[in-house]
This record gives structure tokens, sequence and C-alpha cells, in this order.
């Protein structure tokens, strides 16, 4: 037994010497079509949780036609804290609000000098329930707003943030075409090396069939060459993919001007590192099938 896989590794390793280059190329095309699928998949992840993340702050502002007097502020307060959804509510004064703008435009801050606060109105910021945080939600609590306060305008990042998701779903979309194309070129270069390997092999192979040789043990030493072929391109895709993490997707996500502050990226799990790797070996076991089919009998 052990003779056996010593001959079948064996002569899978002089099938691939025998054609470096088209092995070179098969498994590179595999790691890297492996790795755009999986830089993708990344992307998407992170992207959504990136939305998620926003969904957290979602909140209604509530813009004042004209502020409320103290003896009115309190009973405001309550009345939003008593709406279905509501979670908290702060109020910002006109002068709080201009000290926010002051502080957000920083060392151009003096560009205020003698604008008064009544240039900006008083607000109402409704942070809202988890289950809220959506269209229908919104909705709902701005129906219940519009029954006792004087609001001059109302926002809330709802709609940007379905953009942005339908941003990520088009991201996926494209990910799956581009990654279905690449592992379709990655298998049929396995293919074709396998191809051109029996080709060369072809004398040898009716032999060995004449001799007595069985149909599996003329195949095992090809499948398992395109296994081989297919581990280092898995192997090779995690590096490709983990230089691209580092590099590149980290670097573009983090320095996003729209993302949180303490917002981790999350990479490949050890289960998927595996399945990635394991996705190599099984396209590399294909491409060689699909040879095997024609030029060997099944």
């Amino acid at each position: 037994m052990l003779d056996k896989i010593r001959y079948f590794i064996l002569r899978a390793l002089r099938n691939m010497r025998q054609w470096p280059f088209l092995c070179t190329a098969s498994i590179l095309t595999m790691a890297i079509a492996l790795a755009t699928v999986a830089t993708f998949f990344l992307v998407v992840v992170n992207v959504e949780q990136l939305a998620l993340r926003w969904t957290q702050e979602i909140q209604v502002i509530a813009y004042l036609e004209k502020a409320p007097s103290q003896n009115d502020l309190a009973d405001l307060t309550q009345n939003l804290n008593n709406i279905s959804g509501v979670e908290s509510v702060t109020y910002v004064s006109q002068d709080d609000a201009m000290q926010r703008f002051k502080k957000q435009l920083g060392e151009d801050a003096s560009l205020l000098e003698g604008v008064t606060s009544d240039l900006l109105p008083a607000s109402f910021e409704l942070g809202l329930a988890s289950k809220f945080r959506n269209q229908q939600g919104i909705a709902s609590v701005i129906e219940q707003l519009e029954g006792f306060l004087e609001v001059d305008d109302l926002r809330y990042g709802q709609k940007w943030l379905e953009r942005f998701n339908s941003f990520a779903q088009m991201l996926r979309f494209v990910g799956i075409v581009l990654g279905g194309f690449l592992l379709f070129a990655a298998l049929f270069i396995v293919s074709n090396t396998i191809k051109l390997t029996l080709y060369a092999r072809r004398d040898e192979l009716e032999i060995m069939a004449l001799v007595g040789a069985t149909m599996r043990f003329i195949k095992i030493p090809f499948m398992l060459e395109g296994a081989i072929q297919g581990l280092l391109g898995g192997l090779l895709s995690l590096f490709f993919l983990t230089i691209s993490f580092v590099f590149i997707i980290s670097r573009s996500l983090n320095s996003f001007w729209l993302t949180p502050s303490h917002f981790e990226l999350l990479f490949l799990t050890p289960n998927q590192q595996v399945i990635l790797v394991l996705s190599g070996v099984a396209l590399g076991i294909l491409g060689s099938l699909s040879s095997l089919r024609r030029f060997v009998r099944l």
C-alpha cells in the first residue's frame, strides 16, 4: 500500500516537472482566482459590518421652527420619550449647536466671530431602538412626531444607508461574476495542463492498460497532480489575500472618512482559511477529471 502511494506521488511530481511552465500557470491562475473571490468576500463582509455599525448610530434629528421655552421643554422631552421606538432624547439648544459648529470647524472657528447662535435652529436628537432603525420604523416615529412637535426639518441617515447597502449588493454581484470567470479560467488551464501530459504519455498509458493496469491506477497520479497544484494554489492565494488585506483592504477602509472609531476589520476565520485551501484542491481535481473523461475511459 505504501509503495503504491509513493509511486502515485512520485508520478504526479514527475508529470509536473515535465511541464513546469504550464504547471506554474495553473498554480498562479488558481491562486489569483481564489484570492480575488476571497478578497471580494472580505470587502463585502467588512462593508456590511460597517453598515451594521452605522445602523446603531441612526437617529432622527428634528430641527424646530422655534426654540421651546424652559417651561415647555420638560413636557416636550417627556412626550418624545413616550413615542414608540424612541430610545433616548437629547435637546440641542441654539447655543449648543453653535458650540458644536465651532468645534467642527476647528482652526477655522474664527470665521464665526460676530455670528450669533440665533442663526442655528434648536433641535431634538432622537435615538431609536434597534428594531426601529429601518425605513418602516423611522416612518412610524416621524408620523408620531407630526402630532405635537412643530418641526422645520427632519434629518436621518436611513436613505443614505440604503444606498450604501445597494452598493454592497452590487459589489457582491461583481465579485461573484468576476470570481466565477477566474475560477473557470483556472479550471480550463488545469484541464489543459493535464491534457498535455496525457498526450505526451498516451503510448505509455495504452501499454499500462494492455498489461492489466486498472483505470483507477492510471487516473490517480493525474488526479493527485491536480490536487497538488490546487493545494499550492490555495496556499498561495491565502498568502496573496493576507498581503492584500494588510496593505490594501485595511488601509482603504480605515482611511474611509465615514468609518467609525474603534472599528475592527474582519479577516477569514481559521475554518474559512481551510475552506479556501481545500477549494483549491477541489478545483485542481475537477480540472484533472475534465481531462481524464476525454482520454481515459472511466
